[in-house]
């Protein structure tokens, strides 16, 4: 039985490796089974990168030189576009005032420092946002069809953003005055006497300035707060205990009874009208 067994089984390789041949409709895979492949599968397309290419090479027309340098200053103002939207817009203002409003509440951890920061700018888009149009329209949008030159357009782009820096400082010009007579220039008369460099140190000070004094007048009242807080707690002979963890509830609940945010927005928000 066994060696019928073994013949069996060689008679069917044989059958198999050089038999007869095995038809085309007979298969080895049950019914209703996807059909197999032998075929090499074509590679994958190698994908394109593009060639950059950076030329440096001597200019050979003054046109040229001017080009460089233009592209120069571009990237040099990119770089410093952060510092420019910090002190040259009404981000500054309000970054210092919300941070006094934080400090007052006694808050440690809560806002965090990322969300002040973006309140801020949205704010600063919100209130900047006329202006930014204005340098859009003039500045910007001919520059990008080619109907003015680099030069008119930072004319363009710099009068609205002194108009606005200048409108802040109407009631107290004496920072401008300060800054004049420290360059040794004449007292100004109009805004057209105030050159740039000179208008937006004297901006970053009027800013600092009102953002501090805002900030004083935010913390009076929780002041108030923290005392009588601090006196209860005296009396009562709790001198172990932190008058900041009694009195931080109950600004808190004075705050938000006030609507102290839409308040504090909404003056924050005229006070650059």
């Amino acid at each position: 039985m066994k060696r019928a067994g073994l013949w069996g089984v060689a008679f069917y390789l044989v059958l198999l490796l050089g038999g007869a041949p095995v038809s085309a409709q007979t298969s080895l895979f049950p019914d209703m089974a996807s059909p197999g492949t032998r075929g090499i599968p074509a590679p994958a397309a190698v994908p394109v990168i593009p060639f950059v290419d950076l030329t440096i090479r001597t200019p050979e027309t003054g046109q040229e030189v001017a080009f460089s340098l233009q592209l120069l200053l571009l990237v040099t103002v990119l770089s410093l576009a952060p510092s420019i939207i910090i002190l040259m817009t009404s981000f500054l203002r309000i970054s210092i005032v919300l941070d006094f409003v934080k400090r007052a509440l006694s808050l440690q951890q809560v806002p965090p420092n990322q969300v002040i920061q973006g309140i801020s700018l949205f704010l600063t888009i919100f209130i900047m946002w006329p202006t930014f149009e204005t340098i859009y329209k003039n500045s910007f949008q001919p520059l990008a069809e080619g109907t003015i030159s680099v030069e008119a357009a930072y004319g363009a782009a710099e009068e609205p953003m002194r108009l606005f820096m200048y409108g802040q400082m109407r009631g107290n010009p004496d920072n401008i005055r300060l800054f004049m007579a420290m360059r040794g220039l004449d007292r100004p008369e109009t805004l057209a006497d105030v050159p740039t460099y000179v208008l937006i140190p004297a901006f970053i000070l009027n800013e600092l300035t009102i953002a501090f004094k805002i900030g004083i007048l935010l913390f009076i009242p929780f002041i108030v707060i923290d005392m009588v807080v601090a006196s209860v707690l005296m009396s009562m002979g709790m001198i172990m205990l932190p008058p900041v963890m009694i009195s931080m509830p109950f600004k808190l609940i004075l705050f938000i009874l006030v609507d102290g945010w839409g308040m504090l927005t909404d003056q924050l928000v005229r006070s650059f009208g």
